[in-house]
């Protein structure tokens, strides 16, 4: 019997990277997982090898239904509808893992002092905006069944300052699902359901790997920052999130866990 037989579990941006990552890892506790993404063969961009057709069959060789959504979840009404239909086809949802966004783009500055305004706001739908969307939509199931987990995925950069005023807008982005994950937790502990967050550091996912993070320039600068002495993998953040969905974590609420082997220490 895995920890999640039984649970249905969404999983936004998941047709690669980090995403995917928790998908599987959750397919192996045994829940019905659906996956979202703005492109469901996004794993493609990046070379990363599936073991099946989609991420929705390598969900199904677990043994679990899985549903596919290419849906953008900045957008209210689709969200609310994709929400809508995962309950009519599956008849609950039990867990959400909000891991849509990124550091994506290329503005023509990134400071504090002068992000444009247009870039600013793409950030903040992408990571913010969509987060919020999704919470709202799940809650409405979750709140009838008197249960649910949510899990939304924030980022080291959303914990501290940097050295130099560079990546504001992701970093006021992900700064802000900490702050929402505490108020929509205080807001929803009366109905059964724990909100929480992870923030990881620098994993080496398909896109951190294509941008040079595993690169050996790369990995001589970080290294000495970080005192576990080595980068994330996927699978570090998944079993953090399998922590936040499992019973493991029935008295835990509000709270945003760092993954990133000790490079934000507080």
């Amino acid at each position: 019997m895995g920890k999640l037989d039984g649970q249905v579990a969404l999983v936004t941006g998941s047709g690669r990277g980090l995403g995917r990552a928790y998908a599987l890892h959750l397919a192996q506790l045994g829940a019905d997982v659906i996956i979202n993404d703005i492109d469901l063969d996004a794993a493609k961009e990046y070379d990363e090898e599936l073991t099946a057709e989609t991420v929705m069959a390598e969900v199904e060789n677990f043994g679990c239904r899985s549903l596919g959504f290419e849906v953008d979840v900045t957008q209210r009404d689709a969200v609310f509808a994709m929400v809508d239909e995962i309950v009519d086809k599956l008849g609950r949802i039990d867990i959400l893992v909000n891991n849509t966004g990124g550091a994506l783009g290329q503005p023509k500055s990134s400071m504090a002092s002068d992000t444009e305004e247009e870039y600013y706001n793409y950030i903040m739908e992408i990571n913010l905006s969509s987060a919020i969307l999704c919470c709202q939509a799940v809650s409405v199931p979750m709140k009838k069944a008197g249960y649910g987990r949510i899990v939304n995925v924030s980022s080291q950069a959303g914990l501290w300052s940097g050295w130099n005023g560079g990546g504001m807008a992701y970093s006021v982005s992900k700064a802000g699902v900490v702050q929402y994950t505490r108020l929509l937790a205080a807001e929803l502990g009366a109905y059964g359901i724990n909100v929480n967050c992870i923030a990881p550091g620098y994993i080496l996912s398909s896109r951190g790997i294509a941008g040079g993070r595993n690169s050996p320039e790369t990995r001589e600068r970080l290294l000495p920052q970080i005192p576990l002495r080595r980068l994330g993998m996927p699978e570090d953040c998944a079993k953090v999130v399998e922590f936040l969905v499992t019973d493991l974590s029935d008295y835990v609420t509000g709270q945003c866990i760092p993954v990133c082997g000790g490079y934000v220490c507080f």
